[in-house]
């Protein structure tokens, strides 16, 4: 702007200076002009005087310099011509001065010649005899007047130019000097131009709006990083060449990028050779999914393309860990096989012992023994069912059992005194210690823990072997304690032994009957209680299980 309020100043101060030499060269012409043309007439009327008075004999004696004389008889010849033979000269009754003179008595007139670019000035008088006296003189043209003048003219103009630019800078900088010191992060505190005042009014409208706008794209932005901060799967954000323009924590963690890897190709990062597979497709617009192994886990990768008007503008990826999903997958199969497997043993025998009855092939006295191998049958389908329903409830939370004060230690009367027939069959002893402790609980899925665990210590027990419970009350939480002198447990059965149908001696585990779910649904109870399980076990000389409850008492 500044530059333009310069030149413009500089043009407008050059074109007002040639104005007015022009002007001044004109009105200067035009003066010189009349001035001479004034004299002009004096000296015709001289030179009248003089030829009227003596005749002829006048212009023999009279010494002219600076004008022409001519002296012209009223038809138009010349008689006589101060520069001129007369008696070759033309006719002049036909010139503008002569006829003029011969009408009013005196007359005048302006010629230019652009051969000698010069401009003559005639003046004409008609005498007492009729005769015609004419003066002229030769006037040089005003651009000859230019050029003699040239040199003052250019030192002027010099003068005015450099006065102009000193103007122009200095004007255009103090024109300049408000706009440039206009505070616009508050708009209406400025003191400057009148006319500025809708400009900057508007300027503060705008800025309003958009700090309104910017407060409200900063909450969008907040939100969406928070979303995508918190996000477990990784996502990332490429643009059409593959380079990064987005990545979430997870995704950064997962890929073990730097926090500056912004810009960085997508490939220099993972080099895995389906991913790259999936980008390349998605990258030409095909959506892609694969699943891919990082840090020994799997992930399921999907490849969206962003497309917009028809054209591939990125691609968004996502990184969804699905070990976990996987592994629930099989132990879901693995658990559908087990209990087909599980029901189909019992099933087999009661259909065969129904069988043999149905086709009278038993004797009288094998009836009763046949009948009560299909009721032993019958109560392990029954318990093997009741432990999948159980499992089944604990799996959706157990949200519908209602929680309250519980004595785990009467509990653990109950769940002691229930097994005490079963312990005295095995030849096991089994003894409680500890004193009362309330928690808040479920009464049925606690009292399911200290009988499962209590029934696991005796049917894996040894002859003449002991099983202890004890429940202490300690700094931070509740101990529960379950040991005994069975068989021990290897140390490679010990992170497996809670999943379902899991057994460490099968062989045993049929003889005692178990389904292979007591220690799944003390796993799923104890979860639902927030409580943590230890296992310590050495292979013959025994097991101790301990359920450790945080704080949870009023």
């Amino acid at each position: 702007m500044t530059k333009r309020i310069f030149h413009s100043i500089c043009f407008v101060a050059l074109t007002v200076f040639l104005a007015s030499a022009a002007l001044i060269m004109g009105v200067l012409y035009e003066y010189f002009t009349n001035v001479q043309q004034s004299q002009l007439k004096m000296q015709m009327n001289l030179a009248a005087h003089g030829i009227a008075n003596e005749g002829k004999s006048f212009l023999d004696h009279f010494e002219v310099t600076d004008y022409r004389m001519t002296w012209i008889s009223g038809d138009g010849t010349v008689l006589y011509d101060s520069v001129s033979d007369s008696e070759v000269m033309e006719n002049h009754l036909e010139r503008e001065e002569v006829k003029e003179a011969l009408a009013s008595g005196f007359g005048e007139s302006r010629r230019y010649s652009k051969t000698l670019t010069q401009r003559s000035l005639y003046a004409a008088q008609r005498l007492p005899d009729g005769t015609i006296l004419r003066l002229s003189i030769s006037q040089h043209s005003i651009w000859v007047l230019l050029l003699g003048m040239i040199q003052p003219i250019c030192m002027i103009f010099a003068a005015a130019l450099i006065l102009s630019i000193i103007l122009a800078v200095r004007l255009s900088n103090k024109v300049v000097e408000p706009l440039n010191q206009i505070n616009l992060n508050d708009p209406l505190s400025n003191e400057g131009y009148d006319e500025l005042a809708p400009f900057l009014r508007r300027i503060d409208s705008q800025q309003r709006q958009l700090r309104i706008q910017e407060n409200l794209l900063q909450q969008k932005q907040n939100e969406l990083n928070t979303i995508i901060g918190s996000m477990n799967e990784g996502m990332i954000l490429l643009n059409q060449k593959g380079k990064i323009i987005s990545i979430n924590p997870a995704a950064r963690k997962l890929l073990d990028a730097r926090v500056d890897c912004i810009g960085a190709d997508m490939l220099s990062l993972c080099r895995n050779l389906f991913l790259q597979e999936i980008l390349s497709d998605a990258l030409k617009g095909e959506p892609g999914e694969r699943t891919i192994e990082l840090h020994g886990e799997n992930y399921r990768v999907d490849a969206n393309p962003i497309i917009s008007e028809d054209l591939t503008k990125g691609v968004a990826l996502f990184f969804f860990h699905v070990t976990e999903k996987e592994k629930a997958e099989q132990m879901r199969r693995e658990f559908t096989a087990n209990v087909s497997h599980e029901l189909k043993t019992p099933l087999h025998s009661i259909s065969g012992y129904a069988e043999l009855l149905k086709n009278d092939v038993v004797k009288e006295e094998d009836r009763v023994p046949f009948a009560g191998k299909i009721y032993v049958e019958a109560q392990r389908m029954i318990r093997l069912v009741e432990d999948i329903i159980s499992l089944s409830h604990l799996d959706e939370g157990a949200k519908d059992m209602r929680r309250e004060m519980v004595d785990l230690y009467d509990l653990a009367e109950r769940a002691v005194s229930s097994l005490e027939p079963e312990a005295d069959a095995a030849h096991v002893t089994l003894a409680l210690s500890g004193a009362s402790v309330i928690l808040k609980g479920i009464p049925q899925l606690l009292y399911s823990i200290i009988y499962n665990l209590c029934d696991n210590a005796i049917k894996y027990n040894r002859k003449s072997g002991r099983v202890k419970v004890s429940i202490q009350d300690e700094e931070g939480g509740i101990r529960l304690s379950v040991a005994d002198t069975g068989i021990g447990i290897l140390p490679e059965h010990r992170e497996r032994i809670f999943e379902r149908f899991y057994r460490v001696d099968k062989s045993r585990s049929k003889e005692v009957g178990g389904t292979g779910l007591g220690l799944s649904i003390v796993k799923h109870a104890a979860k639902i209680h927030h409580a943590e399980i230890e296992v310590e076990s050495t292979v013959g000389e025994g097991t101790t299980i301990v359920v450790w409850f945080p704080e949870q008492r009023e």
